[in-house]
């Protein structure tokens, strides 16, 4: 038995999502052709009160007998009148598209869906293949995006070798695209438009906006390509993006993309610490003045004289002359920028390096000059050294601590490397920031009132007995105590050994503060008692703070502890 399409009853049509490429019908892939020649049923989308570029595209290979549906937007800009705002009237816009396709599809209609791009590439036809991939057999063709169309426009290389590339939508917040940019050695932004003056003051914020293209329309015949430094804010369409080549990132910046910590690799090594032959200095020479770039000095004629000198005056790739700059550590605060101290903001806004563990990292604002060397973690003295060595070289840096850099943070690695008789010369300043335990504990009420210890219960720098030892000490002196590094992914079980240390001096009804995430969004606070106090509730977001004897709680559940002892 068959339905009246031909089809035996029962069943279903299969959904292909096929991507079409950015405009020119010649970079239709063969598959993509194919499966558009073959289609039953053929669905693009269309703007609001226009045609639709997909169908534009693919005109040509719709076969004559092809149903097609034309799925046109109820809107484009986020302006609507619906009851839900425009999230709402999107998704009963996509649950309207589905209902009809699956009509095509339960009567045994295969459906292919253009796609313009590649079709999960910031795609609208990724919602309809999210609604369908569980009930009907689907397929997903790629194509050409964008953005690989743009770069070949501009006839630029995008990366090299471990370049590292990032895509970027226009419409994050400023401060947030600006620090991304400056972390990258390549960049991709897309979704232009209305947000062209922000993405620039973006650029310009990172230092990329030199060698940074505008491409729009690319492969249409309508494309045109020009720097970003010269567009007209009036004049970008949707169709266009921005290709930040990875030859225009500082060279510091590519120096940075190295993790402080790890040994460079060999090919590292060659672009940081050694001089280029004559012929890839010409090269890198003319790909720099092409792109707008600071050109390198070629080591060739009038400069081989002085190379070996240069080397022997570099270390790790920065430049140890004689004349020192200064190592600012400085503590952001446990959070919000409302916590973050004048004099620390203002130090921010001076220098021209800020080095540190990259959740900091990326706490500080992008501006134009302003050079970011983020690490991961347990790498504080490499980090340390890193800031050392570019002070060394006539640098203003800045090493940023979340709360206070002098407890538990990077004041005292920044010392400890310093102990290296090289750097002698470089001047280091401390400059306060708001700790965790001071934020807790005004969260809380006044637990610290009185005589307090602070200690970290991480082992990764002294033997854990030796913690014990001070936990036993701190309790039978009956002190206040707040704990920091309570507990990570690998140490799950010493909260539970502190707390039973503790409980050998103190009363099981001993108040207990619980901070987590205080200061963001996340923030919680909890207060129990020590015998009560739940290891598997701690994790490495908290602070704990266990009472003395004489602290107490209040009716209102705040804690706070007598400044007398009687």
């Amino acid at each position: 038995m068959t339905g009246s399409t031909g089809t035996p009853a029962g069943v279903r049509g299969k959904f292909s999502v096929v991507g079409i490429g950015p405009g020119d019908p010649e970079l239709i892939t063969l598959k993509a052709a194919r499966l558009i020649g073959a289609a039953p049923v053929v669905a693009y989308h269309a703007g609001v009160r226009k045609q639709s570029h997909a169908r534009r595209i693919a005109s040509s290979l719709i076969p004559a007998d092809a149903i097609e549906e034309e799925l046109r937007y109820p809107v484009t800009t986020g302006t609507t009148s619906h009851p839900g705002g425009y999230v709402g009237a999107m998704a009963e816009f996509y649950e309207s598209c589905a209902v009809r396709l699956s009509a095509h599809l339960d009567a045994g209609r295969d459906v292919v869906l253009l796609a313009e791009g590649d079709p999960l590439f910031y795609g609208s036809s990724m919602y309809l293949h999210d609604r369908f991939k569980e009930i009907y057999e689907t397929s997903v063709v790629p194509g050409v995006p964008a953005f690989a169309a743009a770069t070949a426009a501009v006839s630029t290389p995008l990366v090299r070798q471990t370049d590292v590339l990032t895509v970027l939508p226009g419409t994050l917040p400023e401060p947030e695209l600006a620090r991304r940019l400056a972390d990258t050695e390549a960049a991709i932004i897309m979704k232009l438009g209305r947000t062209f003056p922000a993405v620039r003051s973006a650029l310009a914020a990172a230092g990329r906006l030199d060698g940074a293209w505008y491409v729009e329309r690319a492969s249409q015949p309508e494309e045109r390509w020009l720097p970003v430094a010269d567009v007209d804010p009036s004049s970008v369409p949707y169709f266009s993006l921005i290709v930040v080549p990875g030859d225009t990132a500082p060279t510091s910046a590519r120096r940075a993309a190295t993790p402080v910590g790890r040994a460079a690799s060999a090919s590292e090594r060659v672009e940081t610490n050694t001089v280029p032959s004559a012929l890839e200095s010409t090269l890198l020479v003319s790909t720099r003045l092409r792109l707008g770039a600071p050109a390198a000095r070629p080591a060739g004629a009038g400069a081989a004289a002085e190379s070996a000198e240069s080397v022997e005056a570099t270390r790790g790739g920065v430049s140890t002359d004689p004349v020192s700059g200064e190592v600012l550590v400085v503590g952001l605060g446990p959070g919000p920028d409302g916590w973050l101290t004048p004099e620390v903001s203002a130090a921010l806004a001076e220098v021209g390096h800020v080095v540190g563990y990259a959740p900091y990292v990326n706490r500080v604002p992008q501006r134009e000059g302003l050079q970011r060397h983020a690490s991961g973690n347990t790498v504080e003295v490499d980090r340390a050294r890193h800031a050392l060595d570019l002070a060394k070289a006539g640098e203003r840096v800045a090493v940023v601590s979340g709360g206070d850099a002098g407890v538990f943070g990077m004041a005292s690695a920044v010392f400890e490397a310093a102990e290296d008789a090289a750097y002698a010369d470089v001047r280091i300043r401390v400059l306060p920031g708001v700790s965790a335990v001071q934020a807790v504990a005004a969260r809380a009420g006044a637990p610290v009132g009185a005589d307090f210890a602070v200690m970290s219960l991480s082992d990764r720098l002294k033997p854990w007995p030796v913690v014990e030892e001070r936990l036993r000490a701190v309790a039978a002196a009956d002190l206040v105590l707040a704990i920091y590094n309570p507990a990570s992914r690998s140490r799950t079980e010493q909260i539970g050994t502190a707390r039973d240390v503790l409980l050998e001096h103190r009363k099981p009804d001993t108040v207990v503060v619980v901070g987590r995430d205080v200061g963001r969004a996340e923030e919680s606070l909890t207060v129990t008692t020590l015998g009560e106090l739940d290891p598997a509730s701690i994790d490495m977001k908290c602070l704990v703070i266990v009472g003395a004897s004489s602290t107490r709680a209040t009716a209102a559940g705040q804690v706070w502890t007598p400044r007398y002892v009687r």
